[in-house]
This record gives structure tokens, sequence and C-alpha cells, in this order.
């Protein structure tokens, strides 16, 4: 970390960027910026502009903005007080509180880790599926080979840890990079209607000829974005520099938690930023190219299957690609927030490669048993509907105590937003999983 200076002639509060040194800064939030664009996204995304076209852009940009707030608030716990969310529930709440939440918690950690590994063994299997089914082998078989590698690719993306904490944010940045380049070139070969996808972004509609359809997707879109996990993770994400950075010695004048806020919500800028465009790459790509068609595509699979006749097959290459590194990249922060979340509320010392090989099991009893990935998909984003709110409340509570943030507490707009967009993701998925439970 570079060291920080302050000019006499400026105020103390205003720090000289030298060396680059908001570079060094970035990482978490980009990290964390992975549960925005998981398995879980492409397959509501795509849903969402086969069936409406560019209308529900502006669902992706409020939803956005939300999670711009809310992981900075996870970050700004973390960095304030040192602890991770979960360590600061076990700090400051009671026991039996404690231990519902990391109930709730472990089973968000484990419903996320299901979806985003056997995403990444689907585009494993879009990649070379066909290859293998032609030898003889069954869908079954192929998908469980998938995940098997899958499993493999992310033992060895966990590994880069060992290397130090910054060379695991670079290998998941490369692979949001990998999957924004993915899209910017899916869009560039479907040539959208950039007037008519600013308007559907920035003015609120929903289709008149299917309002409770186009709802229940827009609801599922939002529902998805938000995810428990990450938020756990946020405030874990940031304490390796926090490290660094209070072995620094102090200066008179000058708050280094304050600079270090300044540059992470920087940080959470950009990334946040970086996954609303790619998931608004994705509407745009599906409105475009299965807009058209009569059979809405509805599915990852189908999506990938019509995409060769329509738009070449180097272009249904690209979707499993990126796919697959949305799957890998999910993966490894899902078992990296499941290790965050044991150690932080039952405080022990966990493996992470054990965390690994223990979630590993559910997914493949699930493949080998021949059930439907993409229904454990949707399934999934029923389970982290509910348990979004055991994540946001807490975190709300302890950012808007003074006794915890000291200075740092919230200010009465960031409660008031802070509230307002937990009032508003948690009513929403509770109507989400309403229609779920009657089948709407």
């Amino acid at each position: 970390m570079a060291n920080i200076e302050i000019s006499e002639n400026k105020p103390s509060f205003q720090p000289k960027f030298r060396r680059n040194e908001m570079w060094t800064y970035f990482g978490p939030a980009f990290v964390a910026s992975v549960a925005y664009i998981d398995p879980g996204n492409f397959a509501a995304n795509i849903e969402g502009g086969s069936r409406f076209g560019y209308r529900l852009l502006w669902v992706l940009l409020w939803s956005n903005a939300m999670a711009i707030l809310i992981q900075y608030l996870s970050a700004k716990l973390g960095i304030v007080t040192g602890l991770t969310l979960p360590q600061n529930c076990r700090k400051h709440f009671s026991r039996r509180l404690t231990v519902f939440l990391w109930i709730a918690a472990e089973v968000s950690a484990i419903a996320t880790d299901l979806a985003e590994f056997l995403g990444a063994a689907l585009g494993l299997y879009l990649l070379f599926g066909p290859a293998m089914l032609a030898h003889g082998w069954t869908r079954t078989e192929t998908l469980f080979a998938s995940a098997l590698v899958s499993a493999v690719a992310v033992f060895l993306i966990l590994a880069l840890d060992l290397a130090g904490y910054q060379w695991l944010e670079r290998g998941i940045m490369a692979f949001v990079g990998i999957i924004g380049l993915c899209y910017g070139f899916e869009v560039f070969l479907v040539h959208p209607d950039w007037k008519l996808a600013a308007f559907h972004t920035l003015v609120p509609t929903l289709d008149p000829a299917n309002l409770h359809g186009s709802l229940y997707v827009a609801v599922a879109m939002l529902g998805a974005t938000v995810m428990p996990h990450v938020v756990y993770l946020h405030s874990a994400l940031v304490q390796p520099r926090r490290e660094e950075m209070v072995k620094l010695p102090k200066r008179d004048g000058f708050s280094r938690r304050r600079n270090y806020l300044r540059f992470e919500l920087i940080d959470v800028f950009v990334a946040m930023n970086g996954a609303w465009l790619i998931n608004s790459a994705m509407i745009v790509m599906a409105a475009v190219a299965f807009g058209h068609l009569a059979n809405p595509v509805t599915t990852i699979e189908d999506a990938h299957r019509t995409l060769g006749p329509l738009l070449g097959p180097f272009a249904a290459t690209v979707f499993a690609v990126a796919l697959l590194c949305s799957g890998l990249s999910s993966s490894t922060v899902g078992v990296m927030a499941g290790q965050v979340i044991i150690e932080g509320f039952l405080d022990i010392k966990f493996s992470i490669f054990l965390r690994r090989l223990i979630t590993i099991i559910p997914a493949l009893i699930v493949i080998a048993v021949g059930l439907d990935p993409l229904k454990i998909l949707i399934l999934s984003q029923v389970v982290l509907s509910f348990t979004l709110p055991f994540a946001l409340i807490p975190l709300l509570l302890l950012t808007n105590r003074q006794s915890v943030m000291r200075s740092f507490v919230s200010t009465r707009l960031t409660r008031a937003a802070g509230w307002c967009a937990v009032g508003v993701i948690v009513i929403l998925n509770v109507v989400l999983l309403g229609q779920t439970a009657l089948g709407m």
C-alpha cells in the first residue's frame, strides 16, 4: 500500500494521490459484484429481454442504486469496526438471535453455492457437452463430469489467495472482464435500438398487455440482484487492507479510515455500475435476438441453442464462455462467503478448501439423481429471497448505532435511504414468494 502524504498547502482531509494509490484499493467491490452477474441473473435477464424487450431495463437501474448503497454500508461496517458483519452480529446481538441469524445465513450460502456451482457445470456442459453426447455419454453423465471439472477449477481459483489476497481479487476481476467483453460482443452483433433502450432505462414501465407477467419478471430480477451472502462477504473483503492501514504511523489531523471509505466508495461505484452494464447488455441482447420469436426464450439452454442459428456458432460459444466464467467466479465467491459466515457467527476457524469440498456434495447429488439444474437455480432464488432480510436488517441496525460506528454512524438521509431500499426489496421478495407459492 502506498504511503499517504498530506500537502501543507491543502486541507488535511485531502490526501495527495501518488503512485496510483487509488488503484491499490480496487478489488473488494469487484469481488462482491460477481454476485450480481451470477447464473441466476443470466436466467432472469434472458427471460425479461425475451418476453418484454427493453421494457424492464429500468428495474436494473434501480436495483443497482440499491446495491451500491447496501454494499457500501457493508464495507463501511467492516472498515470502521475491523469486524465482519457476522462478527458484529455475534458481538452486539444476543446468542439466541446470533444462532438464528447464522442458520439463515448458512441456508442462503448453501443455496447460493449450489446454484452457482451448477451454473459453472452448465457452462462447461454447453461448451463441451455436444461432443461428449455424440460419443455416447448421457446428459446426466456429461453434467456430472462438468461438475467435477468445475470443482477442480474453483479449488485452483481459491488457491490464488495463498499468493496474497490481491491475486485472488485480480483473478475474479479478470473473470468479470471476460464476462463484460463477451456481452459487449453479443450486443455488437445484435445492433440494438439505443434510443429505445435509453428510454426504458430511465422511464419505469410494465407491459400493459401482460401486466402480471411483466411485474413477476421485474420482481424476480430485483429479487435476484441483492444477494445476502455477498452482504456478509463485503465486510470481510475490506479487512486485509484495513489491517495494513492500521500498521501505518498516525498523522495528526488525518483519518486513514475516512480516506479508506472514500476509496471504497469509488470501488463500489465503479464495480456495481460495471455489473449493471453487463446485466443491461444481457437484456438488450435477449430483446433483440429473441424478442421476435413466437415462443419466448426463458432458459439458459434455450438461449444457447437459439443463438447459434440466429447469430452464428461463435455467438453461442461466447455466451457459454460468459456463463462458465460467471459460474466459476460466483461459486468461488460463494465459498468465501460461507467461510466468513461460519467463522464470524460461531467464532471458529474453518478451512476454505474444506468448505468447498463439503458444498460440492449437494450439487453432485442433484446432478447424479438427474434433477434439472435450471429448476434448482429457480428454487435457489426463492430461498435467497426468504433469507435476504436476515442480512439486510442487521446491517442497517448496526450501521445506524452510534455505539458501534462512533463518529461514522449513518446520517439521517442514509438511514432513510437504507430502510426504503430494504423495505422495497423485502416487499417485492414477499410478492415473489407469494407468486411462486401460488404458481403464478
